[in-house]
């Protein structure tokens, strides 16, 4: 993976050199709350992400993330407060058509092949059958899976998986990617290929939403947001939080922002 990847990341998109508008905001949360009866899964949640940026959302499994990825996409309803996304409130079907999403888990179709699940999204996203035919090559070379394009996704592997709901979360070329636990299950030399593609993205103007548990992979992001059962815990660089903290690791930011929150 990675040889075509500044040809497939986003051709819509300006060059860094020339992108006047990497100030501009992406992501606004203003109170964002949702509550499944007694439990409240995110509290009163606050952020802004910028165009270009990998913004990691960091926290254990039932923090929250998945719940914050699905309200700010339109698919969960907050229970109060609001979400912008790209200039747009939403639930906003037009802006759907702007973003990437990679499901914690994939949402393939594995009765299909590859190619066909790449046919299929692709049509979902509105390509039409020339830009269809285009991407789908580009798009199965660029995750190496061109020699099994035929093969039925029930059959692939873990991370074969992976890669190909990667890829069909690129297809469109997005503007705005959310990857919710994108590497969880795969090995080190493809998460360090994930990682190394999402930089990609990043510097061709693609903000990157990403959710994980894994501390190591928080320190690859621009920002992070720490969160614990639905609250916020600080934004901030990897750096600047273990400057304030004085600490040397993230996991060990985290456990002190987190007694200090008690």
């Amino acid at each position: 993976m990675g040889e075509d990847f500044k040809y497939l990341s986003c051709h819509s998109c300006k060059t860094p050199d020339d992108q006047g508008d990497r100030n501009a905001t992406v992501i606004e949360t203003y109170g964002l709350t949702k509550k499944f009866g007694a439990l409240t899964a995110v509290n009163n949640l606050n952020l802004k992400v910028k165009k270009g940026e990998i913004f990691g959302l960091i926290g254990p499994n039932g923090a929250g993330k998945t719940v914050t990825i699905k309200m700010l996409l339109g698919i969960l309803k907050p229970t109060k407060g609001r979400a912008i996304i790209l200039g747009e409130e939403v639930p906003n079907r037009e802006v759907l058509k702007r973003i990437g999403y990679m499901p914690q888990e994939t949402a393939l179709y594995e009765d299909l092949t590859a190619q066909e699940n790449i046919r299929l999204f692709g049509e979902i996203y509105g390509l039409n059958r020339s830009q269809l035919g285009e991407r789908e090559d580009e798009i199965l070379k660029f995750v190496e899976l061109t020699k099994w394009k035929n093969v039925i996704v029930s059959n692939f592997s873990g991370g074969m998986k992976s890669r190909l709901s990667f890829a069909c979360s690129l297809l469109h070329q997005p503007e705005l990617l959310f990857l919710d636990e994108p590497t969880v299950g795969i090995d080190p030399p493809l998460r360090a290929s994930f990682w190394s593609h999402f930089k990609e993205l990043a510097k061709g103007g693609v903000t990157v939403f990403i959710t994980t548990h894994y501390m190591d992979e928080a320190s690859r992001c621009d920002r992070v947001g720490l969160i614990r059962d639905g609250r916020l815990l600080a934004v901030d660089t990897p750096n600047a939080l273990k400057s304030k903290t004085g600490m040397e690791s993230l996991e060990d930011v985290f456990l002190a922002l987190l007694e200090e929150k008690l």
